[in-house]
């Protein structure tokens, strides 16, 4: 792989600052890192699951193995549990504030 340049993920000095404020508070950062560099790299899970389902529909009509449909539909399940799951943390949260 020479002459592949990998970007760098730095975090600013807010990004820094909040990290180890969080650490004198006694929390974790280990997650808070990954979770700062990732924010502009996220996508939805609607969109996660769109991907995956067009992915399924590819699989099906080119003959792939079972045992490997089987396997990418268990992410197109934990997808939509993922997205059950938020959806009813924010009924509850909506249900509270009022």
């Amino acid at each position: 792989m020479s002459g592949v340049k990998r970007k760098r993920n730095v975090l600013n000095v807010k990004q820094k600052l909040e990290i180890l404020q969080k650490l004198d508070n006694g929390e974790s950062a280990s997650t808070d890192r990954e979770a700062v560099l990732n924010e502009g790299n996220t996508i939805s899970l609607s969109a996660a699951l769109q991907s995956v389902e067009t992915l399924l529909d590819y699989m099906g009509q080119t003959g792939f193995d079972y045992g490997d449909i089987t396997a990418v539909s268990k992410i197109s399940v934990d997808i939509r549990q993922e997205m059950n799951k938020q959806q009813k943390q924010r009924l509850i949260t909506d249900i509270l504030k009022q």
